[in-house]
């Protein structure tokens, strides 16, 4: 399935249907009266957050949305049928924005939270509802009231609890396929991810969820290379594990410059819980180890664990550290396994 985070829809409620002007006329009835009905309302467009979604690719290949109208009265009092209701079925994480892309008309962060995106129009009143004692055969009846047309947009922003951050080939795709049953596509020569991937890491009996977004370069946040657009998918981590190739000839460059796109980026990104990983330690020996954590630890201005991704030396560690700085609620404790003592049961 293909990763789409962004999504542009049209949608449209119902009108209301028009009421009727109809009048009782039957052989020995002296007194028919008027006997029109009213319109039915028109359908309503929905959005769901449900669960089993990660992407938005369904609204790629239809972007329409128009519920049905209301059907119109009739006579003997007869009242149209209402349109049904469309609703639109997004991943938990959605924002849902106005066509300037800057107003959040809902924020879909729980399973089955519902919002009303546009209202269906009410139907009309038939002449039925206009009699009075002073007017007993009004022959009026109020057209249906029109139903609500207007674009959206649909942004995901994945809920993981640990975001994976470093330049293009820090080894963010390796770490993920080594701590989880992710896999995203590896190989020996330079590349970087094109869209983000999802993990579930356990350890010490917990699971969470790591979010491997696209590498960043400098001047991502003018739009060079793939840009800020992965960014937003880490706005609702709770922690950051920032990935430093140890191989690379400018640790502290490489550091300051994904320092520098959160700073920029803003929506105190920068200010989040992280972590700072040495990766690719098997490339190195004792001393170049030694070196090159020191040289991270002055620019991080902080300790640094040191991993590989590849021979999965202090792995652990470091699942055990993200672990600790995860919000209690957000962990997913394992069941335990069942005593094999027990009786059996059907």
């Amino acid at each position: 399935m293909k990763f789409l985070d962004l999504a542009k829809v049209y949608i449209r409620s119902g009108g209301g249907g028009a009421g009727a002007v109809s009048f009782r006329r039957e052989k020995f009835i002296e007194f028919g009266g008027p006997d029109g009905g009213d319109g039915g309302n028109g359908g309503s467009v929905w959005a769901e957050a449900v669960d089993g979604l990660n992407t938005l690719i369904d609204f790629r290949y239809q972007q329409h949305f128009f519920a049905r109208s209301g059907q119109p009265g009739m006579g003997r009092q007869r009242t149209g049928a209402s349109g049904d209701d469309i609703v639109l079925r997004v991943p938990v994480g959605t924002e849902i924005l106005d066509e300037d892309m800057e107003t959040v008309i809902a924020d879909m962060t729980q399973v089955g939270q519902r919002v009303l995106l546009a209202q269906g129009g009410n139907g009309g009143w038939g002449n039925l509802r206009f009699k009075t004692s002073t007017n007993q055969a009004p022959r009026r009846a109020n057209p249906g009231q029109e139903g609500i047309e207007r674009t959206i947009w649909l942004r995901l922003k994945l809920i993981a609890d640990v975001g994976l951050l470093g330049l293009p080939n820090a080894g963010k795709s390796t770490f993920l396929a080594a701590c989880s049953n992710a896999r995203p596509k590896i190989a020996d020569y330079p590349f970087t991810t094109l869209h983000p991937n999802l993990g579930v890491v356990g350890v010490d009996e917990v699971e969470f969820v790591v979010a491997d977004i696209p590498g960043l370069i400098g001047g991502a946040h003018e739009g060079k290379g793939l840009g800020d657009l992965f960014l937003g998918h880490v706005e609702r981590c709770a922690v950051l594990l920032h990935l430093v190739d140890g191989t690379s000839a400018t640790i502290a460059e490489d550091y300051q410059t994904i320092i520098t796109e959160l700073e920029m980026y803003g929506d105190d990104l920068a200010d989040k819980p992280r972590l700072t990983a040495l990766n690719k330690i098997d490339a190195l020996d004792d001393e170049e180890r030694a070196m090159a954590r020191a040289e991270l630890e002055e620019a991080a201005g902080g300790p640094v664990m040191m991993m590989s991704g590849v021979t999965r030396e202090g792995l652990t560690d470091v699942l055990r550290a993200l672990r600790g700085r995860i919000d209690h609620d957000r962990l997913r404790h394992k069941v335990a396994a069942e005593d094999d003592d027990a009786p059996w049961q059907p």
